[in-house]
């Protein structure tokens, strides 16, 4: 019997995207990437290596690839809906939604609340010993950082049976549609000056390229009838970067298309239409290498290293700020040399700082993979018909739904420092501490949980 991989592997039907799987793992990995080379730590605390050297900041246009990540997330939401609406049993779509849910958050908050629960503790017991600054308060505040992507995640999934019906009736349109509301709320930003209208395109932005991933299940990036000698991808990749550009050349928008210290604008938080533009090019650019990828992923050794980098890959991003604070926290107490940033003798040490951050995370990913396996599959009760349609599990799910992504968006950025203080960040005007914020999610999964059990419960 060969090992869980190969099998995996080797049972792969011969309808699956494979491309999908590689471009979810190479969108973590790039993100990863992308944290440990913008570290920039010395003795005095760390700092962003893009804001010390502003000319690498067009680096982010290559690096900054969360829009693929949605996308792909998308076209993995058609196609999981989709599936559990053919094997439904008579009756409404209620419980479709609710084990849709389940199914989908069980695999992002399993490895999640590990995370936090184990790093809530140990920032416990640090602070209760009296520890907490420098470099490790530093760490306490900036490992839960990451979590916001987990919370505009939760969201795309919550969104995606009304965004696909929308979807399936108009197509473009709907895209169309979120595209031209993420454009206004910058005119009414910038233009008109309204205030907190901004904040709207946390769900504008990321809406519209995870529509572009139902397009693709869809099959409607390829070749158009009223384009016969062009790829929708090249027209989406070339106008997606001359909009961008345009935007970032004549427009308030910076740069970088990550956040960066000290400015003004960021083309993340919140989202901009310059960063839609950026996730279209990307979109584009990433579907034009479809082919050659597919042929590469054909060769069984390549498609098992994508099966075996799909298992844990969540779980790597989520320990992988904890490896690299940890690797900079080791050199401090064997007081190792940290040279100033973006000096020849810092960039000499990058490759050894990568080499050891990335063994680190493979021994925390050892420790925590197993949370990352799904319990149950994602089939709706089979005896859901015993009960009336419409009893309520939906709602609750999106009840509880929404109580994770306030609970996981809340704690991205309040982190765990300060906790015998009380701390708290402000989350849409509400203030909110870490324990708080653990509560609310636990909730909200417990009610997740209910309402994708409780259809098979009569």
């Amino acid at each position: 019997m060969g090992s869980p991989v190969r099998v995996l592997a080797e049972a792969t039907p011969a309808t699956r995207d494979r491309y999908v799987d590689l471009l979810r793992v190479a969108s973590l990995a790039a993100v990863v990437l992308g944290h440990w080379l913008m570290a920039a730590v010395t003795p005095d605390g760390v700092g962003n290596l893009l804001a010390v050297v502003p000319a690498l900041q067009p680096l982010t246009w290559l690096l900054q690839v969360m829009p693929v990540f949605f996308f792909v997330g998308g076209f993995a939401h058609a196609l999981s809906y989709r599936s559990l609406l053919r094997k439904r049993p008579e009756g409404s779509t209620d419980s479709v939604y609710a084990a849709f849910l389940r199914a989908r958050l069980q695999r992002l908050l399993r490895p999640t609340m590990v995370f936090v629960l184990v790093w809530g503790a140990a920032a416990l017991l640090i602070q209760l010993l009296g520890g907490g600054g420098g470099l490790t308060g530093v760490t306490l505040r900036l490992v839960t950082q990451p979590l916001w992507f987990i919370g505009i995640y939760l969201a795309m999934v919550a969104f995606t049976p009304p965004l696909l019906r929308l979807h399936e009736r108009y197509g473009w349109g709907a895209f169309a549609g979120l595209a031209g509301a993420a454009a206004a709320v910058d005119v009414l930003r910038f233009a008109a000056g309204v205030p907190y209208v901004e904040f709207l395109n946390f769900a504008f932005v990321w809406l519209a390229v995870h529509q572009l991933g139902f397009l693709r299940a869809d099959g409607r990036l390829g070749v158009g009838p009223a384009l016969p000698a062009l790829r929708r991808p090249a027209l989406l990749a070339g106008g997606g970067l001359v909009g961008a550009v345009a935007l970032v050349a004549f427009g308030p928008y910076p740069l970088s298309m990550v956040g960066m210290p000290g400015e003004k604008v960021s083309n993340m938080a919140p989202p901009t239409l310059a960063l839609l533009c950026h996730g279209l090019w990307l979109v584009g650019a990433v579907e034009l290498l479809r082919a050659p990828a597919a042929r590469l992923l054909a060769r069984p050794r390549a498609w098992r290293t994508v099966v075996a980098a799909n298992g844990v890959a969540m779980t790597a991003f989520l320990w992988h700020l904890t490896a690299m604070l940890g690797v900079y926290g080791a050199m401090l107490a064997l007081d190792v040399p940290l040279p100033e940033p973006a000096t020849a003798a810092w960039w000499a040490q990058t490759p050894l700082r990568l080499a050891f951050a990335a063994a680190l995370t493979a021994v925390l990913v050892a420790a925590f993979r197993t949370f990352e396996r799904p319990t149950a599959p994602a089939t709706p009760p089979a005896t859901a018909t015993a009960t009336a349609p419409g009893t309520g599990s939906a709602p609750l799910a999106a009840l509880g739904a929404t109580l994770c992504l306030l609970g996981v968006l809340g704690l991205s950025m309040v982190g765990f420092a300060g906790l015998l203080e009380g701390r708290t960040a402000l989350l849409i005007a509400v203030p909110v501490s870490a324990p708080a914020a653990v509560a609310t999610t636990l909730c909200g999964w417990l009610l997740v949980e209910r309402a994708g059990r409780a259809r098979g419960a009569r």
